[in-house]
């Protein structure tokens, strides 16, 4: 009998114990739950421990200082358990599924990304959250009776249904990322509807650490100040808050200061719209919460408002800026050459990743090297690109 996580207290929390199960059938752990086991999973894996060296905006040599997908990963796992247990929700599920969101992502962050889904497009193009799903259900190889992590269904569905159905608004399995159309050729996610709660937090949580540690990192940077973020509604009314209170303190105090109270005005913001809803919409059942035709947990229209303006604040100041623009041109070179060189000549790849390869140019031996090169962390992208493009490295 499954274990029961009596910390999941509200009827719509989604239960371990009703869980759908797992692909390939294994025997229930003695000491952990369906969901604790999946966390498990995701923390012992290669793609999780790959994090560590893939960037959030900056290279990984450019500071031991700034966010990395690990650290990001961690800081939004914390939030998800934060919030799920004040709603009543399966911590295990929200804290697997924000370790979890990530796996997918390339080296060198967006501008990786954007990359090698051009260098793809002829063969089905490249989303981070199709690649998540591939890593746990099929290029991890840790497992003798399968492929992947076996995870369960609940945990699958919450990895690709995070931001909402994926069939809505007429978009059909054509318009789904290759990876998720295959999938669901072999298991079901039901992609018309949302997903449960815990992975509706997660979503959030997700939103909640990245604006405020990109804040900290583009202050810590030098991209923007303090006095560039006063004009900012909540942002701005926070910090004036913390300097008013706390005259002459030095500013990384200041900037630690300000941040936590953020994140902490962020989650209470969470936490109230959402008891709201529920007591709106009434769910009984985590079934009720997937078929509500909009997201349970959410942020406040108010929120929401501050939260877009933030992001355009990042996206022009931090984002877009001068330094970052010239770091991520020269990412997208090394994964553009990378995968045009490999995709020429898979006769460069070891001897595992040319298994499964078409031959030169072939429609397989892109989707192999897009596997190998979206595995990469920045430092190995870099050293990799140097060994076989530069003709003097004597280690080529």
């Amino acid at each position: 009998m499954p274990l029961p996580n009596p910390a999941a207290t509200a009827p719509y929390a989604t239960r371990a114990e009703t869980s759908r199960g797992r692909l390939h059938n294994e025997e229930e752990s003695a000491t952990r739950t369906d969901f604790q086991r999946d966390r498990d999973r995701i923390i012992h894996s290669g793609a999780f421990r790959r994090l560590k060296y893939k960037t959030q905006v900056f290279v990984y040599h450019e500071g031991d200082n700034y966010r990395t997908r690990l650290s990001h990963s961690l800081e939004v796992a914390q939030i998800a358990r934060s919030i799920s247990r004040v709603l009543g929700l399966d911590e295990d599920l929200a804290e697997t599924l924000a370790l979890a969101h990530d796996l997918g992502h390339t080296p060198f962050g967006h501008a990786g990304e954007t990359a090698l889904d051009d260098c793809m497009a002829p063969y089905g193009g490249f989303d981070h959250n199709a690649q998540t799903l591939r890593i746990v259900t099929k290029l991890e190889h840790r497992y003798i009776a399968f492929d992947g992590l076996n995870l369960t269904w609940e945990t699958l569905e919450g990895l690709v249904k995070h931001n909402g159905p994926l069939l809505a608004g007429g978009r059909t399995m054509d318009d789904l990322p290759r990876a998720l159309a295959e999938y669901a050729e072999v298991q079901d996610l039901e992609l018309s509807t949302f997903a449960g709660s815990e992975a509706q937090v997660a979503a959030l949580s997700d939103d909640i650490a990245y604006n405020n540690h990109d804040i900290d990192d583009g202050l810590r940077a030098g991209l923007f100040t303090i006095d560039d973020l006063m004009a900012l509604p909540h942002v701005g009314d926070i910090f004036r808050g913390v300097i008013d209170k706390y005259p002459g303190v030095e500013t990384a105090r200041i900037i630690h200061e300000a941040i936590r109270r953020l994140i902490g005005s962020m989650i209470g913001d969470v936490i109230a719209e959402t008891r709201r809803r529920i007591e709106a919409e009434r769910p009984e059942t985590a079934a009720d919460v997937r078929a509500l035709g909009r997201p349970l947990v959410a942020f406040s229209r108010e929120m929401n408002d501050h939260n877009a303006v933030l992001k355009e604040f990042l996206f022009t100041r931090m984002y877009r800026h001068y330094r970052v623009n010239r770091s991520m041109s020269k990412a997208k070179r090394i994964v553009r050459d990378l995968f045009e060189l490999l995709h020429c000549e898979p006769e460069l790849l070891s001897p595992e990743w040319q298994q499964g390869c078409d031959g030169p140019e072939g429609f397989k031996t892109a989707r192999r090297v897009c596997d190998f090169i979206a595995g990469m962390t920045d430092k190995f992208a870099i050293e990799e690109h140097r060994k076989l493009f530069d003709l003097d490295d004597p280690r080529s």
